[in-house]
């Protein structure tokens, strides 16, 4: 209640009442919020990070390497942001880390290694770590293809580890991304790498169709899931980006915004999977026997369960970008052309 000092001054302070009112109906859910990001330190963490960061939360950052992630310092504010050692395959590293937490993302993850720690068993124990720590909203990111009967590790831990953080956290949102493309990204710039030093390239798995996903607009998706828990927790969603591409169109996309010409060599899937199992487990191959699996079965939505629509989340294509992150690949630079032949 205002106090009436003088003619007019309960008025104004009637007013300010009402303005501090409609502030508090419109504060963002997660200002103040302590969220924890296991696996911080990757890509998607990263931008996971700078999205949390940006509309007010409170991050503790974990990863084997955390000063891997030391680069977000500068976009936090003062006491915003806190780093710490975490080892997945650790329960008691995990717990001390979910203390006093609002929220939780599991964004470990790899190729090779201990798929299982990292992806199956480590899931579980994060998971049921948060539900013990009293964590109000969980994300777990997964992938496209996770597939509890598929002879390729990757896919099958996948599988593994959604079953274990629906077990441990029946309200968790699982999150199934396509292949992700940013600028720094892996994916885009390895392919970009071969198109940029080879004249004549093979091409694995053709007709393979691939729906990439903007970073950010994976990053927005995390954050959506945990903004809301109420509306998006205990579901799975596919989230990929608006169109499907095949690996030959794919390449050649990335030779034309370099302006360079160059010979495809599309492979049949016999000569691929056979140089696959060959040359993968070489240092510095291109593909793995099981990334050309994973590869050759696609990365496209299955379209039975919700995607980024449902998450109020418009994706941007491949195209959007490809042109001016081609730029350094060109044989000139920024002052190449993208038209011309090299």
């Amino acid at each position: 209640m205002c106090r009436r000092l003088r003619h007019g001054e309960a008025r104004t302070c009637n007013l300010d009442y009402r303005l501090d009112l409609h502030i508090m109906a419109n504060t963002d859910p997660l200002d103040g919020k302590l969220v924890v990001l296991l696996g911080g330190s990757g890509m998607l963490g990263t931008h996971v990070a700078q999205e949390l960061l940006a509309r007010g939360a409170r991050l503790r950052v974990a990863s084997r390497h955390p000063e891997r992630s030391f680069r977000l310092k500068p976009l936090a504010k003062l006491g915003q942001i806190q780093f710490a050692r975490c080892d997945v395959k650790k329960p008691e590293s995990i717990a001390r880390l979910m203390a006093g937490a609002d929220a939780a993302v599991y964004l470990v993850g790899a190729f090779s290694g201990d798929l299982d720690a990292v992806q199956a068993s480590g899931a579980g124990l994060a998971a049921k770590a948060a539900k013990d720590a009293g964590v109000q909203a969980y994300v777990h990111v997964s992938a496209i293809g996770a597939d509890a009967e598929s002879d390729v590790r990757y896919a099958r831990t996948k599988a593994e580890g959604e079953r274990a953080v629906r077990a441990a956290f029946p309200e968790a949102a699982i999150l199934r991304p396509s292949v992700l493309f940013g600028e720094d990204d892996h994916f885009v710039n390895m392919f970009a790498g071969l198109v940029a030093a080879m004249p004549v390239l093979p091409v694995f798995a053709p007709k393979a169709r691939l729906q990439p996903l903007h970073v950010d607009d994976a990053a927005r998706a995390v954050v959506a899931a945990l903004a809301d828990p109420a509306r998006h927790g205990g579901k799975t969603y596919e989230i990929a980006g608006p169109e499907a591409i095949d690996m030959a169109s794919f390449n050649r996309m990335i030779a034309a915004a370099q302006g360079r010409g160059r010979m495809f060599v599309e492979l049949p899937d016999t000569v691929s999977g056979a140089i696959a199992a060959l040359t993968g487990w070489l240092p510095g191959a291109p593909l793995s026997l099981d990334q050309w699996k994973l590869l050759k079965a696609g990365n496209v939505p299955s379209g039975e369960l919700p995607g980024l629509k449902a998450l109020g989340i418009t994706p941007r294509p491949l195209e959007l970008f490809l042109d001016r992150w081609m730029v350094r690949y060109r044989k000139h630079g920024r002052f190449g052309s993208a038209s011309a032949s090299a």
